[in-house]
């Protein structure tokens, strides 16, 4: 069966190898003739980005390039790349790459139309109202890894450099109008990106299925997405260039960014302020504290992790069965199992404790999270000390 297939869920997506030549066609059918792609600095280096850079100009667009984007964005990326919209006289932003990428585009696309300082549009309270829609650029989204699902999710992650925090970027309307979901794009991330990217896809699916919030129709795209990340993560690590692997994976990705809108928990609460404060890429942060979380919440959903056991065919369905495969998922993948083997030492606890207590990921968690409970979690993730 080939995998490919246009799909309208939770947006226009054109799934399958060989549709970013199409791309041109998609940004003329939002009303661009002169689209923006924005990036991350290090993807702009790589091939692919010339290549889609000649397929829009082949297709008679004249397109510009935006790349001062850090792996961890700042607010001070978006406003470079809101001036070189305007510089450029662009109409529409192709929101190109890694959840770093995505993100960033996604904000320059919201920002080019407002008055307001970026921060005044964080994901509180009803903050999003503020936000002057008439003036949003289109944005048509190009993933280039299989992970963060930026391309269909209403948010963007932006640190906020005088307080050194991650801080969620909202309005409905900033889902990308198109995804061109092409997993030929994906062949040449190396091995350690993939496993790490993979895992934050699984820890989206993973925190959203167990997340209290009652939310049935996510519940069970976050059911299949993780059968996805088991059955595909490890053979598109192995070889990069399995195609049938790496489109699997891509549409986890997917999968797991359309599930979460029913919630998140400590996976990211904790992994949000390494990110912050020592540039740790986010996916592998994410998959060194999963094991510590996931055992964690056990008490609260061993009945929703023995059902997902059996959906993964494990031996023993219970919760202690899903934390021994993450474990040996986690290992083949050659993760590290402590956040000390990312740098971050016991000393960073006091800090960054009450800032993953702020975030807004806590409140989709299945277990109650504080400063204190948080911060024995960064302390056992640390030390390598894993209850259950």
């Amino acid at each position: 069966m080939p995998l490919r297939g246009n799909w309208n869920y939770p947006t226009a997506i054109r799934f399958g190898a060989g549709r970013i030549a199409e791309l041109p066609e998609a940004c003329r059918s939002l009303g661009m003739q002169r689209p923006l792609l924005v990036t991350d600095a290090g993807l702009a280096r790589l091939p692919v980005v010339a290549a889609a850079l000649d397929i829009l100009r082949a297709g008679g667009l004249a397109a510009g390039l935006f790349s001062d984007v850090r792996p961890n964005p700042v607010g001070a990326d978006v406003l470079a790349g809101v001036a070189a919209y305007r510089a450029g006289g662009h109409d529409g932003v192709i929101a190109f790459g890694g959840g770093s990428g995505l993100d960033a585009a996604k904000a320059v696309a919201l920002m080019v139309g407002q008055s307001r300082p970026l921060f005044d549009f964080e994901d509180r309270d009803d903050w999003f109202t503020r936000v002057e829609t008439a003036g949003m650029a289109p944005v048509v989204a190009v993933p280039t890894t299989s992970g963060t699902g930026s391309e269909v999710g209403r948010a963007s992650v932006i640190t906020d450099e005088s307080d050194h925090t991650k801080k969620i970027i909202f309005h409905p309307k900033m889902m990308p109008a198109l995804v061109i979901a092409d997993p030929e794009l994906t062949i040449g991330l190396p091995a350690a990106v993939t496993a790490a990217t993979g895992m934050d896809a699984l820890s989206h699916a993973l925190e959203a299925y167990c997340s209290p919030v009652y939310h049935p129709i996510a519940q069970g795209v976050a059911l299949e997405a993780i059968r996805l990340v088991k059955e595909w993560l490890p053979a598109a690590v192995r070889d990069g260039t399995d195609i049938v692997a790496r489109s699997h994976m891509m549409a986890a990705s997917s999968m797991g960014a359309t599930s979460f809108q029913k919630g998140l928990g400590a996976m990211h609460a904790l992994s949000h302020p390494c990110g912050a404060v020592f540039d740790t890429h986010h996916g592998l942060t994410i998959a060194v504290v999963m094991p510590y979380v996931l055992a964690f919440n056990r008490p609260a959903v061993e009945a929703r992790l023995t059902a997902l056991a059996r959906y993964l065919d494990l031996p023993a369905p219970s919760g202690r069965a899903v934390l021994e495969w993450v474990l040996r998922l986690r290992a083949e993948l050659g993760i590290p199992e402590r956040l000390a083997a990312l740098g971050i030492g016991l000393e960073a606890v006091a800090r960054l404790a009450p800032m993953a207590a702020a975030d807004p990921s806590c409140g989709g968690n299945p277990r109650p999270l504080d400063a204190p409970t948080l911060a024995r979690l960064y302390e056992d993730a640390i030390e390598g000390r894993l209850a259950g």
